[in-house]
């Protein structure tokens, strides 16, 4: 089954997508969920009645670049007054596995794939087989803030599974100081990161003060592969 990711974009702000988040999502389903957030006094009728036509034209155009970037692809179109809860609930309709933070990149030629703490490593593994394909992606395994017996473990464990699929990777991991500011430095080099959602709420990464400063430092896209309470639990 191909994944499906969700890249929500503020698309009356001027929002857009890199080239190199379009060619690395290539080899997945997309759907772009164009987004405006609105005052609490504004109607969101009144706000579609005037902004509908610019916004959807925005999309098909991001929506036909995804497709020639590879994928399938989509797109909806919200106006609304909490844009977290809308994109929840959307990730949900869609049945998205994983959310992009859109960043700056050009062609991505190394993934950075954090495993720390209680994340589901075969649900990103297996994301990360299908995001890079058959192609020439390095991807660096990362953990933190576990004991060594501990990360070599789960890095050992997954890296089997990716070579065994013809992926190229490099292992890391990193037992003392801020598990989170060991990541960030551990971003470095890398064009795009992948992590997994450690707990039931997506905002909690993806709008969090955490979330800002990895894509920051990152500068590059971001993907999280979304928590399943049922498959996760």
């Amino acid at each position: 089954m191909t994944s499906n990711v969700l890249v929500p974009v503020k698309i009356l702000e001027g929002g857009g997508v890199s080239p190199g988040l379009m060619t690395l999502l290539g080899t997945v389903d997309v759907t772009v969920l164009g987004y405006h957030e609105l005052p609490e006094q504004t109607p969101p009728d009144q706000a579609r009645s005037q902004y509908e036509e610019q916004a959807v034209s925005a999309l098909e155009d991001l929506e036909q670049e995804f497709r020639s970037a590879g994928g399938e692809a989509d797109h909806r179109l919200v106006f609304t007054h909490d844009s977290r809860q809308t994109i929840e609930r959307v990730a949900d309709d869609v049945d998205a596995r994983a959310y992009a933070i859109s960043g700056v990149t050009g062609d991505v030629d190394s993934l950075l794939v954090a495993l720390s703490g209680d994340v589901a490593v075969d649900r990103v593994v297996g994301f990360v087989k299908e995001v890079v394909g058959d192609r020439s992606i390095a991807v660096t395994l990362f953990v933190a803030g576990e004991d060594a017996e501990a990360a070599e473990r789960k890095l050992e464990w997954a890296e089997e599974k990716l070579e065994g699929s013809g992926v190229d990777v490099d292992t890391r991991f990193s037992v003392s100081g801020s598990p989170f500011q060991a990541l960030v430095d551990a971003v470095k080099g890398h064009d795009a990161v992948v992590v997994g959602e450690k707990a039931p709420s997506l905002k909690e990464l993806v709008f969090g003060d955490e979330a800002e400063k990895l894509a920051e430092a990152s500068v590059g896209p971001v993907l999280v592969v979304r928590y399943d309470e049922y498959l996760d639990g």
